[in-house]
């Protein structure tokens, strides 16, 4: 109604590169990455622009109904609603994810207090007993092959109670691994807690570690990943968080080791299950290079990574017999071999 409207420009928390700090753990190890105070702007004047901002007003409506209903959503339930809702704005998931970002950074809160649930692939096996308040606990050695599901209801995770007498908790990028291990029950020849998201980390299984490895400081966290970039990846998303969430990223950060696959196991895999790179391979870890938050270790197995052109599976140890992984888990930590 005014004779010259204007319409502000929305500043949002830069999630570039250029943007990220390291904070370096000084009473703990543990490190995480942060965003500084540089912002980026999403106007309603710029054409390219234009859709991007209206696209967080309608987020952030669907949120204000959602939270005024006192209900929770995931960001495929969230993706259905805007696609009915405003299909001129919204077609396809990654439209929803990236605008969710800006809400974050816009309003720098957390998606979950936005009433956006996590879906959570993750699942937990071995020496740990889990108890909801009011609820019976649930022994996760007893759980089978197929583990204990990991609710994405972060209150629920929050709220758990946990009891354990493992001395260590092992970090298992794939599935299939987890599944060997848990059926051979591993972690009753390594007292552990073995965990799995089931390649790339969601945010429901973050927040479990975390709280794992601040319930229990003495137990280190030993992940095993491919020996590529992708599993070098995962392996720092958990241990310093993802750009990628904004302002969340620092809040589910913990001090993970590589225990393997490293370069000093490549004696153990046959030159015919050495396969080369591919060009995925190679923009993970110009992305990882660039990166001021990995340490030197990490930083020295990648260039060792990219000076062959090769990468290796965990499967590849069952060349020796599928009972070779058992031993070679318990052999490099009874030696203390992680970085």
């Amino acid at each position: 109604m005014a004779t010259s409207p204007t319409i502000s420009d929305l500043p949002l928390v830069s999630r570039s590169s250029g943007n990220s700090r390291r904070s370096q753990g000084l009473l703990t190890d543990i490190s995480s990455l942060f965003l500084s105070h540089a912002v980026c702007t999403r106007s309603f004047m710029r054409p390219n622009a234009a859709k991007a901002f209206i696209r967080v007003w309608k987020v952030i409506e669907v949120c204000l109904q959602i939270l005024a209903q006192g209900k929770r959503v995931t960001q495929r339930e969230l993706f259905y609603m805007l696609l009915c809702d405003s299909p001129d704005y919204f077609s396809c998931q990654l439209q929803v994810n990236k605008t969710i970002q800006d809400v974050v950074a816009l309003l720098r809160c957390s998606r979950y207090s936005l009433g956006i649930m996590a879906s959570s692939r993750g699942v937990v096996v071995g020496r740990l007993k889990l108890q909801e308040p009011g609820k019976d606990p649930v022994d996760c050695s007893g759980c089978g092959s197929s583990g204990f599901g990991i609710s994405g209801d972060l209150d629920l995770v929050d709220g758990l109670i946990m009891t354990t007498d493992a001395r260590y908790i092992l970090l298992v990028e794939k599935h299939a691994v987890f599944q060997r291990l848990a059926e051979d029950r591993i972690f009753n020849q390594i007292p552990s807690i073995i965990i799995t998201a089931k390649g790339y980390p969601d945010i429901a299984t973050r927040m479990l570690l975390h709280k794992l490895s601040r319930a229990f400081p003495d137990l280190p966290v030993l992940a095993l990943v491919d020996w590529n970039p992708a599993g070098l990846a995962i392996l720092c998303t958990f241990k310093y968080g993802s750009l990628g969430m904004g302002l969340e990223a620092y809040r589910y950060a913990c001090n993970v080791k590589w225990l393997g696959l490293r370069g000093d196991d490549l004696p153990f895999i046959p030159e015919e299950a050495l396969l080369p790179l591919k060009p995925r391979d190679f923009q993970v870890a110009k992305s990882l290079t660039s990166s001021k938050t990995i340490q030197d270790e990490f930083r020295q197995e990648l260039e060792i990574m990219l000076q062959s052109g090769k990468r290796a599976e965990i499967e590849a140890l069952y060349i020796h017999g599928y009972d070779f992984l058992s031993k070679y888990l318990a052999n490099k930590i009874v030696k203390g071999g992680y970085i």
